[in-house]
């Protein structure tokens, strides 16, 4: 039998879920002598520990790669940041040069900015550090398809120096960009898949099949260690970017350990999305011109609807789809902001910073929120809808 489905191209599919054009003015455009020489610096930390952070190679050995058949088991790439022991040891590095090429070339910036200017980026963790004593929430991350982990290095290590253990994960074959042991790289498979032969969905359900078996590990002391004895396993959240946001709410529907979670600027894809997580609070925030109530495209409304627990459904004015990462607060220290989003990138990440804080904040602390509560002076950019 002919499949009839219309071919989609891989920079179409791309450009749908990254929330734009796959092309420089995601960043913005400049010569390279335009560049500043200067080191990057991802925003300074406002809680009160210092950040230790280690970098885990799990495999999932009885499950196959979804898009690799013959891998032997699903592998992942895990950053864990997490409150420290002040250590005096070396700075954890923000990605390796190769990851930070290949990210640069997906975003047309190859030749225009060194990689090692990236990969360089200052990122206030310890490499290693001891964790601190006590026990703390643990919140994992997703990133967006075909982002690495690295993007959410600066939501990670401000949330770890509120005291959380944050986990972020990058799943093999989705990325462009993620380095695993002995220097391999591999090939962004789903980038070719999805939307050919395979849905989103597929991608949304495997991310959650992944983000249970971390959670799996970090919380088993006799393969973490030092990290499981500092997680309260009854306090678990998740959040995600683009598709990772909707991976966050299908593991709160899978896996009833995860208490709390948070979509930032991501569709849904599961046309079930949000049923079977009882009363678990949620939050969606994400781009107004794409999230807002009036862009019939998007799923957030349907999703609202099935959600039945505490719930906020917020859009940024000006926002733009990266705006909830680390990518344009590092634009704008390279002189190359996106011409094509109002919000700056410093004020994109304290939205995100105190938004997020918030959410995690009341719902894995019990700490009482008045930021949440609706539409503040502080921060006019972000509206609340049916709340």
């Amino acid at each position: 039998m002919t499949d009839s489905r219309p071919r989609t191209s891989r920079r179409t599919v791309l450009t749908a879920l990254l929330g734009g054009a796959l092309s420089v003015p995601l960043l913005g455009a400049a010569p390279a002598s335009s560049v500043p020489a200067a080191a990057l610096e991802l925003p300074p930390l406002t809680g009160p520990h210092p950040v230790g952070r280690r970098t885990l190679h799990l495999v999932d050995r009885h499950r196959g790669d979804p898009w690799v058949p013959t891998a032997r088991g699903r592998e992942l790439m895990v950053s864990v940041s997490y409150p420290a022991r002040p250590s005096g040891g070396h700075p954890a590095a923000y990605m390796t040069e190769s990851e930070a090429r290949r990210l640069l070339e997906l975003k047309g910036l190859a030749g225009v900015v060194p990689a090692a200017t990236v990969a360089g980026t200052l990122t206030h963790a310890q490499a290693d550090a001891p964790p601190a004593p006590g026990r703390f929430p643990l919140v994992l991350l997703s990133p967006g398809f075909s982002m690495p982990r690295t993007t959410l290095t600066a939501l990670a290590g401000e949330l770890a120096a509120r005291g959380y253990v944050v986990a972020a994960v990058d799943h093999a074959y989705e990325s462009v960009g993620t380095e695993f042991p002995g220097g391999r790289v591999p090939p962004c498979v789903a980038c070719d898949r999805v939307g050919v032969d395979v849905d989103e969905a597929t991608v949304v359900r495997g991310r959650a099949a992944d983000l249970s078996f971390v959670l799996d590990e970090l919380t088993d002391r006799r393969r973490a260690g030092a990290l499981a004895r500092v997680i309260d396993p009854g306090r678990i959240g998740v959040a995600g970017h683009s598709i990772g946001g909707a991976a966050a709410l299908a593991t709160m529907a899978a896996d009833r350990r995860v208490r709390a979670g948070v979509n930032l600027d991501g569709g849904f894809f599961v046309p079930d999305a949000g049923h079977r997580i009882g009363r678990r609070p949620f939050m969606m925030i994400g781009a107004e011109a794409v999230h807002g109530p009036g862009n019939t495209a998007s799923d957030w409304a349907a999703t609202y609807d099935r959600l039945h627990g505490w719930k906020r459904w917020l859009t940024v004015a000006g926002a733009g789809h990266f705006s909830f990462t680390d990518i344009p607060w590092l634009a704008e220290q390279l002189r190359l902001p996106d011409p094509e989003v109002p919000l700056s990138g410093e004020r994109g990440w304290y939205i995100t910073r105190d938004y997020v804080g918030a959410f995690f904040d009341l719902h894995l602390r019990g700490v009482p929120q008045p930021l949440l509560h609706g539409p503040t002076p502080s921060h006019p950019e972000v509206g609340f809808h049916r709340p």
